[in-house]
């Protein structure tokens, strides 16, 4: 179960954004969030904005503002215009294409070390987990080099699936776990200068 937080209107939500490369599954991703089915989509052209609910325990829930951004190379460059100030990143890979996993892992490290990311919560989501060969999000968690990152202590990998929504929920809440921390932490920062 995921911690209360006190301090956040419920009424507000979270920033997020989701990136990753091309082809990763990020749309229909966010499409399986919002609709609870598997909707097939076309390469994202710029980006696509959704506000998500997501149960937390009993009638408790979240609201996310998911933000999904093409993943192609030319609109990589973008990606810190919309992370900008966010409360969590979501980078999504494609777990049954392994050969495409270093261009993800030198993207991923890239925009968390942008300066506006520093400390940014990451969510790894191992996409494609239904797919024969997929890589399990612990072979994907070492390729990534996913400790390596700053972020290294808010960032958590999931194995999921657009088409059957496996494991989205519990990576999920993991986020709003991370998100909650790195909040909280800030506040006590606050308090003692």
């Amino acid at each position: 179960m995921a911690p209360t937080a006190s301090f956040l209107p419920h009424f507000q939500a979270l920033h997020v954004v989701v990136i990753g490369l091309d082809s990763a599954g990020k749309t229909s991703l966010l499409y399986r969030l919002k609709f609870k089915e598997f909707v097939q989509s076309v390469p994202t052209k710029g980006f696509n904005t959704e506000k998500i609910r997501v149960p937390l325990g009993g009638s408790r829930g979240i609201t996310f503002q998911v933000w999904d951004v093409g993943g192609q190379e030319k609109l990589r460059p973008l990606w810190r215009s919309y992370t900008r100030r966010t409360d969590g990143l979501v980078f999504v890979v494609d777990a049954a294409e392994a050969e495409r996993l270093e261009e993800a892992k030198v993207e991923l490290h890239r925009i968390s070390r942008a300066s506006d990311n520093q400390g940014v919560p990451v969510l790894v989501l191992a996409n494609k987990q239904d797919q024969p060969g997929a890589l399990s999000a612990a072979e994907v968690e070492k390729r990534l080099a996913v400790r390596e990152l700053a972020a290294a202590p808010l960032t958590h990998v999931q194995g999921c699936s657009a088409v059957d929504g496996l494991g989205l929920q519990p990576g999920l809440e993991r986020l709003y776990e991370m998100i909650l921390k790195r909040k909280k932490a800030a506040r006590t920062g606050k308090k003692r200068r």
